[in-house]
């Protein structure tokens, strides 16, 4: 399951990166690399969505391990 976390993470981090960009440069490179609007980038936000949720449950999992100790 850790790798399930690590890869959900690192496309958190991903998404963080590119609402950054959207945000500081008006520019978004999911977009750019993939259409707008197109499938792919439709499947690259899913992902991204998806992977904030599982790291919702990342940060709550951290938590009731440190109250364990």
């Amino acid at each position: 399951m850790e790798i399930v976390y690590k890869i959900c993470l690192t496309i958190s981090i991903i998404g963080a990166i590119n609402w950054g960009l959207i945000g500081l440069l008006d520019f978004n490179l999911v977009d750019t690399l993939f259409g707008v609007q197109s499938a792919m980038s439709r499947i690259v936000y899913s992902l991204v969505g998806i992977s904030g949720l599982v790291a919702i449950g990342i940060l709550f999992e951290h938590f009731h391990e440190e109250d364990m100790h």
